[in-house]
């Protein structure tokens, strides 16, 4: 596919946004001639099936909205491998760059731009469609002021039977959740008006009701705490208003606005000074059951609201709406003098010219030329490269007194945010830490010796750069040590298996003991046990034989020959008898050891013979028995 043409037919120009799943980008449709945006699945989401399908039952979900306050879809379709929907294009700054940059708005203006919303969110309804993401990101100005809501691109149809919309996952942004949302409950449309009222507080308030340090702690505010009124931020917020918002942040559905149109109907009646139905006391705590969405629209019913007839008067009410209508007719006439003298006034008004796109000098060659003073301001933005203008106040074709000053607002390029320094922090700090920094983090998982698991080992972009917001920042994060299965080193020599463990690139220590069985040098055991699961640089102990015990040889001498046995018998030794050595009879050594052949306490291996020597007396003489001598004579 060439990346610069989808299809043949839409050139793309310019990169706009950069979104959780999708890429934005200016277009030119080259068959009708037209701008348009054109939003890019991301290639690594391209081949999951479970993101493609949400990303076409965006654009079969938006392509069947048609109303004013919508981002229109004009088509859809894969070009190779990249999913694309093709949408109106915008001229103008989202809600969420508006408050950044300007804070609180006007109460009137926040109560317009709502009730726009409200609009695009009952035609949703209409159609059995919740919008599930309602957030200032999502919600456009244009340049001539009005309102545009977009991505729809988490819309669920409540009638929907596939498994993919009834998971009752938690999708949205957790600022805006409602308490069904974050508790992983269905959202319908209430919820929808539980957003809406976040995103009204937030206009009125500069901020949204509920913050933390993470999603989750947000959430919970949600589902278990109060929120405050935006007059107690805001003093000029009026009771209504206050009252608007407050309904539509009621905790349960069924206390809420029932519907959009409902909504949209009590931010008209304030906009026209007409008291509200949420003003209504019991309003914040009756139950109602859901309706259907009117069948006339807001407007129609207002005026059949209007024309309904009149209750019978009494004359005191006669005398009190005298009263009203006079007071009426007086406001009318003031108001008719003083649009008289506009008129008389208005031949000397300028129009304001069309300077969007122009250089900063040009523009204010172009205003001196119109006798206008300006105040040139100096802002991010996206869509305008530095030095262009990217918007004026008031608009082009308005009218201008020329005594007053008009703003001449610049591009100083698109907006950018100093990525923070997360390298050496653990995961979850390091990607909070981006997230609130407005960027997006894409993980590389490698292992390290020297660096502990889940933290971070370098960054890029590297921190103190600026870059638009959405940038993916890459962090390296530590597995940790590279893990090994320790070997079974039983019998082996003390050197073979020193040398093994060095090779598998631990660190060893040598502990030495007896062993019954295995050879002086031979490994016994090691610990942590073998089989064991370890990692690179950590420390195995070797325990290696010292061969067996030896045994010290007890003392011998003065014992019987019985005594003698049965002491080397006890640690493992034998007895043999050597030459007795003879005693007297009156001696007492007689059957006693008088020498032993191995000293006591000398040490020798078990089973070793020591040799003694027992006392004997030795056998008596033999005695001689003396004969007579006798003399024979032999007679001749």
């Amino acid at each position: 596919m060439n990346t610069t043409v989808l299809a043949e037919r839409y050139r793309l120009t310019s990169h706009l946004a950069r979104g959780g799943m999708a890429d934005v980008y200016a277009a030119t449709d080259e068959t009708l001639g037209r701008k348009v945006a054109v939003k890019m699945l991301h290639a690594n989401y391209a081949t999951d099936e479970a993101f493609i399908q949400r990303f076409r039952r965006e654009a079969q979900a938006a392509a069947n909205l048609t109303h004013p306050n919508i981002v229109s879809i004009y088509d859809t379709g894969k070009d190779g491998g990249h999913y694309y929907i093709v949408m109106e294009l915008i001229e103008g700054r989202t809600l969420r760059d508006v408050l950044r940059s300007e804070g609180p708005l006007l109460p009137r203006r926040a109560a317009e731009i709502a009730s726009e919303v409200a609009a695009a969110l009952s035609v949703a309804a209409r159609g059995g469609l919740a919008h599930r993401d309602v957030k200032p990101g999502n919600i456009l100005l244009t340049e001539t002021g009005s309102v545009k809501v977009t991505d729809f691109g988490i819309a669920r149809a409540w009638d929907d039977s596939e498994e993919l919309t009834r998971t009752g996952a938690v999708i949205g942004t957790a600022t805006y959740f409602s308490p069904e949302q974050a508790q992983g409950q269905p959202a319908d449309g209430r919820s929808d008006l539980y957003a809406l009222g976040v995103v009204l507080f937030e206009m009125l308030t500069g901020r949204p009701p509920f913050s933390g340090e993470t999603p989750v702690s947000v959430a919970y505010q949600h589902v278990s705490e109060a929120a405050g009124s935006p007059s107690a931020s805001n003093p000029d917020v009026p009771p209504e208003l206050d009252a608007i918002v407050m309904r539509a942040l009621q905790k349960n559905p069924a206390n809420r606005y029932q519907t959009a149109d409902e909504m949209r109907s009590d931010l008209l009646r304030f906009l026209s000074g007409l008291p509200v139905g949420a003003a209504d006391p019991e309003a914040a705590t009756r139950l109602v059951a859901a309706t259907p969405p009117p069948t006339v629209p807001p407007d129609e019913a207002y005026r059949q609201m209007t024309a309904l007839p009149p209750e019978r008067r009494t004359p005191w009410s006669v005398i009190i709406g005298s009263v009203l209508l006079l007071v009426v007719v007086l406001v009318a006439g003031l108001y008719l003098i003083d649009a008289l003298q506009a008129t008389d006034a208005a031949d000397e008004l300028v129009e304001m010219p069309n300077l969007l796109g122009a250089t900063a000098e040009r523009a204010q060659e172009e205003l001196r030329e119109a006798n206008l003073d300006f105040i040139l301001v100096r802002r991010p933005s996206d869509d305008f490269d530095e030095g262009l203008v990217s918007a004026t106040e008031p608009v082009a074709g308005e009218l201008v007194d020329p005594q007053d000053d008009v703003r001449l607002i610049v591009s100083a390029g698109a907006e950018t945010f100093t990525v923070p320094n997360v390298v050496g922090r653990d995961l979850a700090d390091a990607e909070q830490a981006l997230a609130d920094a407005d960027f997006l983090v894409m993980r590389e998982l490698i292992t390290d010796d020297q660096v502990l698991a889940n933290q971070v080992i370098s960054q890029d972009p590297a921190a103190g750069t600026n870059h638009p917001p959405g940038t993916e920042i890459t962090l390296v994060i530590s597995s940790g040590p590279e893990q090994v299965v320790l070997p079974e080193y039983t019998s082996f020599t003390a050197i073979d298996a020193l040398s093994a463990l060095s090779n598998l690139g631990v660190q060893t220590v040598v502990e030495r003991e007896f062993h019954p069985t295995i050879p002086d040098g031979e490994v016994i055991r090691t610990d942590p046990p073998a089989l064991s699961i370890i990692a690179k640089n950590d420390v195995v102990k070797l325990i290696v034989s010292l061969g067996v015990q030896p045994v010290a040889v007890p003392s011998l001498v003065g014992n019987t020959e019985a005594e003698a046995r049965n002491a080397l018998a006890a640690v493992g030794l034998s007895l043999a008898l050597g030459e007795p050595i003879e005693v007297t009879a009156d001696s007492g050594q007689e059957g006693i050891v008088l020498s032993q052949q191995t000293p006591a306490n000398v040490l020798v291996e078990p089973g070793t013979t020591i040799t003694v020597q027992i006392g004997e007396v030795p056998p008596p003489p033999p005695t001689t028995t003396t004969v007579p001598a006798t003399t024979t004579t032999t007679v001749p």
